[in-house]
């Protein structure tokens, strides 16, 4: 919090990181719609695991993922780098800081975020429709999808409907892995309708943002960004989708950001998809869901 026509850059000083809203000396971000000194500004922080928000006056200025390698390495490079404990602590307190100067607070709020909700029970199919003829079963608490013999698409949708939320699971990809994880859509027979996070062997951009039956690609990631992928070994994948704006994470590193009007006017269904072509088996676990409130 600053005033921040204030402190304007100097020789000696440069501001950027230090500005209202912004995550001191770590994230920058020049659209920041700050109210002149004297009026009121509304901030809201919210910290979810490892997901931070910094939000001024309605906009979201700031978000990052605590301890991911992007975040560790802003952290080495900051004033806090020679800092053992930085952030590391599971709880604290929440403090307001002096700096020698008036600033008046009103109306502080806290409120206690949900807990993820488990949609797979590690023991049948409960809560979900198979659609097409390829395979769907659970196997030593995991839940495994297999080409059949028909090699064609084939999706397991939750029975609910999911609009804002923080979704996340783990896969393996035992066999090619070209699946993916479908949000906010509508499915009739197996022709789906919405936005997928792709799950894909390595060069194929998982993360990445595709729409079934319309724009195809929104957004890849960047090609050192596939990186992040483990082929063969447990992946956690985290997809969140608020309003227009869907975010995914690959063990940790973000894979793309996306704003899209069209995504933001839709709700619908949580869906696993296994691709056609014969000679896939992927397997998935842990899956959570967190229902969140468009901010």
């Amino acid at each position: 919090m600053l005033d921040d026509p204030g402190y304007p850059a100097s020789d000696d000083w440069n501001p950027r990181t230090h500005r209202t809203a912004e995550n001191y000396d770590l994230h920058a971000n020049d659209d920041r719609p700050v109210r002149p000194t004297g009026e009121w500004n509304t901030g809201r922080i919210v910290v979810e695991g490892n997901h931070v928000e910094h939000w001024l006056n309605g906009q979201l200025v700031v978000g990052y993922e605590l301890h991911s390698d992007e975040w560790e390495a802003l952290v080495e490079a900051s004033k806090f780098g020679v800092e053992e404990h930085y952030a590391r602590a599971p709880s604290g307190s929440i403090g307001l800081q002096d700096h020698g100067t008036p600033v008046w607070y009103r109306n502080m709020k806290i409120r206690p975020m949900s807990e993820p909700v488990a949609i797979f029970n590690g023991e049948d199919l409960d809560g979900w429709t198979v659609h097409g003829t390829e395979r769907w079963y659970v196997e030593n608490g995991e839940l495994v999808c297999e080409s059949g013999p028909d090699a064609q698409y084939g999706y397991l949708r939750t029975h609910a409907t999911y609009t804002d939320f923080e979704l996340t699971l783990e896969f393996k990809q035992e066999a090619d892995g070209n699946s993916g994880v479908f949000f906010r859509s509508t499915i009739d027979g197996t022709r789906i309708t919405g936005w997928q996070a792709e799950v894909a062997p390595p060069g194929l951009w998982s993360g990445g943002i595709y729409e079934s039956y319309g724009r195809g690609w929104l957004i890849q990631p960047e090609p050192e960004k596939d990186a992040a992928l483990r082929m063969g070994e447990w992946n956690e994948m985290t997809i969140r989708v608020v309003g227009s704006r869907v975010t995914t994470w690959l063990n940790g590193t973000e894979m793309i950001d996306l704003t899209d009007d069209k995504i933001g006017d839709a709700t619908g269904h949580i869906a696993l998809q296994i691709h056609d072509g014969g000679g896939i088996k992927v397997r998935w676990r842990n899956i959570r869901v967190l229902e969140l409130e468009e901010r």
